[in-house]
């Protein structure tokens, strides 16, 4: 394994990517790396538009499946090309807060669009960029959609007033999406076992935390060397 290392993160809502991206990357900052944390969609200028249009814009809620697929791999090819590559060749840890294993679950298995037609798409965007490790934190569907409800509720202090009453378009789905979501990742699992490691979600935030290092440290220092 050569220029850098690629990590990504996965999981149903709510299941806790955000809090242990943040854990780990500072983990690797204390270790003397400097790791690039990026999202999906998004992640640049064009992806971030793309994301409003994807998730937040009210003219966004009769989006076909189909463009939601398109759309979500037009934010990936662009992130891909202008964030991804440039900072695995300097040799960077690239930790990415869901890739395209999401669209496989999302919009193939939640949305029933045809898996080969998914992974034909997602093959033009990415091309040979693809993740060393992914991390998808499994959550238990009744659990994610309880979470789910209590953040609703809340108010972020550290969002506007505008960004918390923002409407999130895949949020506003049925139980039954999530439900083939959640089916769709344990799929995905299966098919590479190798890279994917499937973490139990559902435990404290300092356990969850210990187990993905005990992962991630042993790749680092295989890719890295002693550190």
């Amino acid at each position: 394994m050569s220029g850098g290392l690629f990590i990504t993160f996965e999981g149903t809502e709510c299941s806790g990517k955000s809090t242990q991206i943040k854990i780990l990357a500072e983990k690797l900052k204390n270790s003397g790396f400097n790791p690039v944390c990026i999202r999906e969609p998004g992640g640049t200028p064009i992806g971030e538009e793309i994301r409003y249009i994807l998730k937040h814009s009210k003219n966004g809620f009769g989006m076909t499946p189909e463009t939601e697929l398109l759309l979500m791999n037009a934010s990936r090819a662009q992130i891909v090309r202008e964030v991804i590559r440039p900072a695995l060749a300097e040799k960077k840890i690239v930790i990415c807060d869901r890739f395209y294993d999401s669209s496989v679950a999302y919009q193939g298995f939640g949305r029933g669009l045809n898996l080969d037609d998914v992974y034909k798409i997602i093959d033009f965007a990415v091309g040979d960029t693809r993740p060393h490790l992914t991390l998808l934190l499994d959550l238990p569907l009744e659990v994610s959609l309880k979470r789910k409800q209590i953040r609703d509720s809340q108010v972020n202090p550290e969002k506007t007033n505008q960004q918390n009453k923002l409407l999130d378009r895949f949020e506003q789905s049925d139980i039954s999406f999530f439900k083939r979501v959640h089916e769709g990742f344990r799929f995905i699992a299966t098919k590479e076992p190798d890279r994917i490691k499937i973490i139990d979600a559902n435990r404290e935030i300092e356990i969850i935390a210990k187990e993905v290092w005990e992962i991630v440290f042993p790749l680092v220092k295989k890719v890295y060397g002693n550190c």
